[in-house]
């Protein structure tokens, strides 16, 4: 896969690196830390545009991860790289002392998702992969707001410690859950995390707990028309197992959700494939029910290797839990996401928006852009590693309108407008929004004392314990091509 340095929508202008705070902040500390985000917008959007054009996968994402790195070595910050056994994961702390804020920062990419910053659809010639969960521009807001907020440290207006997660593979590889076993947020008082999207909210809505196993069958290869006999069909294994898992959705609960996708299933019709695999995703808002179904999953896999003969091989990739909301932290990051946004597309901007509008399902009014939906109570459709964290610590998160209105993630809409102007727009309100929510819990020890109190509240007598199995390793192979050799 090769760099490119990716070229901007000729359509959309620059946005002015002025600062617009909106409705004053009574606090002129945090209103000067706000400040200080935007100043450093240009070199935070070139940083998020060569994340978008490296588009690294999972566990790979080698310069993504060290070009944030850099950024908070430059600031000053003591960065641990390599952490919980993954490569491309670090920690970047700055400060000494209570209370410490954690922020979280994704940088992975999708397969299959390459585009242009264009409103059509238009794939990149250099990958086949791309950042259609905006991870591009999660990883740069959250580093910018944690630069912010250790220069107030450094300056002696603010105590405490902040420090920067780098957390790769949360598509699927939950980097997020190996980190928790290792207690790396142990001294944590209070995480901050935001995903991009296609409108401005916060509240903490909850989230599907998930899954993931890929099952491979191995059989034996012969040649489909003079010897079918002497063949064994791993590929019939995997339609076995994808009938059985049909037929367990009729009695599945509520809510649940499976998904799988064939990632390998022969090479030649006239060969009987020796090899196949299914990979596969297990939801509920329960973690527990999650679990419950992946091991009634298991047994139609079983079936599927007892009916054709093959022999079955379970590549567990892991479990994450669900979000677990937490008010106290949330109505802070609610109120600063209000006071903040002021998101209005300009005549270029909302052309391409409507353009691109036009490819999609559901559009939505692009006035949007400029409200803040409140999602206290929600239940998200989607998964995410921050769930397993959220257990541990009380977290709180917002998503930012860095999409057009209407634009569902993991599409080739989301990863093309993720190199616009409109993106920019997007994680620089996020940014602003992490920094002058940091600085609420710097200097507000009851809010905290709060969150964790509702923390405890919360889990009661469910205690966490990470769906891994024992001294399971992180799946960092997770996005190779399926091998018949790894078995």
């Amino acid at each position: 896969m090769r760099s490119s340095k990716p070229r901007r929508a000729a359509i959309l202008v620059p946005v002015a690196v002025a600062c617009c705070l909106g409705t004053a902040f009574a606090n002129d500390g945090k209103q000067a830390t706000v400040a200080r985000v935007e100043a450093g917008a240009d070199t935070y959007w070139q940083t998020a545009l060569d994340i978008w054009g490296w588009a690294e996968p999972g566990y790979q994402e080698t310069r993504s991860s060290e070009r944030l790195q850099s950024l908070l070595r430059a600031g000053g910050f003591e960065v641990v790289a390599g952490v919980a056994g993954i490569p491309t994961a670090f920690m970047a702390t700055y400060g000494s002392g209570q209370p410490v804020i954690g922020i979280l920062a994704e940088f992975d990419a999708l397969p299959g998702l390459s585009q242009k910053p264009v409103p059509h659809q238009e794939a990149r010639d250099e990958t086949t992969w791309g950042h259609a969960c905006g991870h591009h521009l999660f990883g740069t807001a959250s580093t910018a707001a944690a630069l912010a907020i250790a220069e107030d440290i450094r300056d002696g207006r603010l105590r405490g410690t902040v420090r920067l997660y780098g957390t790769p593979a949360e598509e699927g590889g939950g980097a997020k859950v190996f980190m928790v076993r290792e207690n790396l947020f142990s001294d944590v008082d209070a995480v901050l995390h935001w995903h991009p999207g296609d409108a401005n909210s916060a509240g903490d809505p909850t989230s599907q707990a998930r899954v993931a196993a890929k099952f491979r069958f191995h059989g034996r290869n012969a040649h489909a028309a003079s010897a079918p006999e002497a063949g064994r069909s791993a590929l019939d294994a995997v339609n076995v197992t994808n009938y059985a898992a049909e037929m367990m959705r009729e009695h599945t609960p509520d809510l649940s959700r499976i998904h799988y996708v064939i990632t390998a299933g022969g090479d030649a019709p006239n060969v009987v494939p020796g090899f196949a695999e299914v990979y596969y995703y297990v939801r509920h808002p329960d973690a527990a029910v999650a679990r419950s179904l992946y091991e009634r999953l298991l047994k139609c896999a079983q079936a599927g290797a007892l009916a054709t003969e093959t022999e079955l091989e379970v590549d567990y990739l892991g479990g994450v839990y669900n979000v677990l909301p937490n008010d106290a932290l949330s109505q802070v990051t609610l109120r600063n996401l209000r006071e903040l946004s002021e998101l209005t597309y300009t005549p270029e901007e909302s052309a391409y928006a409507e353009t691109l509008q036009a490819t999609l399902t559901t559009p939505q009014p692009l006035a949007n852009v400029g409200k803040v939906f409140d999602r206290t109570g929600a239940v998200s459709k989607g998964s995410t590693d921050v769930g397993d964290v959220s257990w541990v610590v009380p977290t709180t998160g917002l998503r930012a309108a860095t999409w057009v209105p209407g634009t569902p993630a993991h599409s080739w809409q989301a990863s093309g407008t993720g190199a616009t102007t409109i993106a920019r727009k997007g994680m620089m309100l996020a940014a602003k929004t992490l920094a002058a929510t940091a600085w609420d819990l710097f200097t507000s020890p009851e809010v905290l004392a709060r969150a964790r109190r509702e923390l405890e509240e919360r889990t009661g007598r469910n205690p966490y314990a990470a769906m891994l199995e024992d001294g399971q390793p992180p799946p960092l192979t997770y996005r190779n091509p399926p091998s018949a050799g790894s078995h």
